[in-house]
């Protein structure tokens, strides 16, 4: 009876993880399938704690408490704007928790182990320490503990591809001969560094394809666990979570006009000399702006489209992006908001600050659909973004960026960038957009600058 009533509640959870996941097609539904799949979890994990051969509770009850205790303060205390270096956070203790579940299933058999279950156990445990060490270079790159540029070597492709080869080869081998205990540690061993190898050499750029990727492999893991414990529920989670995770680090890569291949071995920009040369090329000709220009050309503006970019994130400024938007639609201007899937530093990260901030949804158009509307607008507000707004990556064949779809910003009446320094973005090259005769320069911090906006539009309507 009991396990009857465990894979009814594992097909319900599996079901409500379904539609949760199809839920976050639009923000709209997103709040629901958040929801929905935080019930499937809930469920998931009562039912595997009423499974007969668990004998005792005192345990789960500490790593219950503990792990409840981490999530609350993560969630109380890390600001939006890191929400990409949690995100790594999580996938690496996900990546962790699913290969010690493979050390811990192939300990307890002592290695005897039939082989499609080996199999599963060698693949949960690799993919698990590749998504761990690999989910911690990339939360160390996001957080500059780490260099964020391509850490190469001359050797890190042959490298790369030596230890997958050898750890698969050692998956392999022990599915024939799985009480070898050496050569699994030594293939745990060999993803442990993989993880850390494969991250390393990739640029910031890419860093949001990598967080997708990683959780993509982290599902992989999941779904391998699920196999090597018989565990329906684990298999389905899993295999959604890892296709989900594929597909989006495939839509990511076209916005970057990137390929895989590119994103695992290759560096996005060049750190070397022209893309400083682009830089000082950008910083003898472009307009310094006074928030006294800015609040001419707004003051006269009938349509605005705000661009954010990861500047907003970094000076916390969306709320201050939302108080100016408010100010400008009392006036009668209509606001839009321009969201590049690869603005910041994980796909949607624009969307949830904005969101935050409680900007309508309607409000936030993705670039095929606004694309067009920069033509007929008076004043492209650029909030921290760059590359994305870059025309380089449309008319310089020899670009770094060339082919990456970006937002026409130029194409607007007017163009206002909120920017802190001349610094180039992670593409790591000028941006010539700043040198174009209808874009002014607001140098300075992004949230003090718009509430300077704010205070002299509340003066002027007083």
């Amino acid at each position: 009876m009991t396990t009857s009533f465990i894979e009814l509640a594992y097909f319900i959870a599996s079901l409500l993880f379904i539609l949760g996941l199809r839920g976050l097609r639009s923000p709209e539904t997103g709040r629901r399938g958040i929801g929905l799949a935080e019930l499937a979890m809930l469920i998931a994990i009562t039912a595997t704690l009423l499974h007969n051969h668990l004998v005792r509770y005192d345990w789960i009850i500490v790593g219950v408490l503990v792990g409840s205790t981490i999530g609350i303060a993560m969630a109380i205390f890390i600001p939006m704007a890191k929400m990409p270096e949690r995100i790594a956070l999580s996938h690496s203790f996900g990546g962790l928790a699913a290969a010690l579940v493979g050390v811990s299933e192939y300990s307890r058999h002592g290695g005897a182990l039939a082989a499609g279950k080996m199999a599963a156990i060698g693949f949960e445990v690799m993919l698990g320490a590749l998504t761990f060490t690999g989910s911690l270079m990339a939360f160390g790159k996001l957080q500059g503990m780490i260099a964020e540029r391509p850490l190469t070597h001359r050797f890190q492709n042959s490298l790369n591809v030596l230890l997958l080869a050898g750890a698969v080869a050692a998956i392999i081998y022990l599915v024939s001969y799985p009480t070898d205990q050496a050569l699994f540690y030594a293939m745990l061993g060999m993803s442990f560094v993989l993880g850390i190898l494969v991250v390393l050499p990739i640029g910031g750029a890419d860093m949001p394809v990598v967080i997708s990727l990683l959780n993509s492999y982290a599902g992989l893991a999941a779904a391998a666990t699920g196999f090597a414990l018989s565990n329906s529920v684990l298999i389905v989670c899993g295999a959604l979570d890892g296709a989900s995770g594929f597909f989006l680090s495939i839509v990511m890569s076209k916005a970057m006009n990137r390929s895989f291949i590119n994103i695992l071995f290759g560096a996005f920009g060049q750190e070397g000399e022209s893309a400083n040369q682009g830089s000082r090329s950008a910083s003898r000709s472009l307009l310094s702006a006074t928030i006294g220009d800015a609040l001419v050309v707004l003051g006269s503006a009938r349509s605005v489209i705000v661009v954010p970019g990861f500047g907003m994130a970094a000076a916390h400024a969306q709320h201050a992006v939302r108080e100016l938007a408010d100010l400008l639609e009392q006036r009668g201007v209509t606001v839009k908001y321009a969201i590049h899937p690869v603005a910041g530093r994980m796909p949607g990260h624009m969307n949830v600050l904005l969101a935050e901030a409680n900007i309508a949804y309607d409000h936030l158009y993705d670039i095929e659909a606004i694309n067009d509307e920069f033509a007929g607008t008076d004043v492209a507000l650029i909030v921290g973004a760059n590359d994305v707004v870059n025309p380089a990556a449309k008319t310089d064949l020899q670009s770094p960026i060339y082919g990456m779809p970006v937002l026409n910003a130029e194409q607007a009446r007017s163009v206002i960038v909120l920017k802190r320094s001349m610094n180039p973005g992670f593409a790591r090259i000028g941006n010539e957009l700043f040198t174009r005769p209808n874009t002014m320069m607001l140098f300075g911090d992004a949230k003090e600058t718009l509430m300077q906006l704010v205070r002299a539009l509340k003066k002027d309507e007083g």
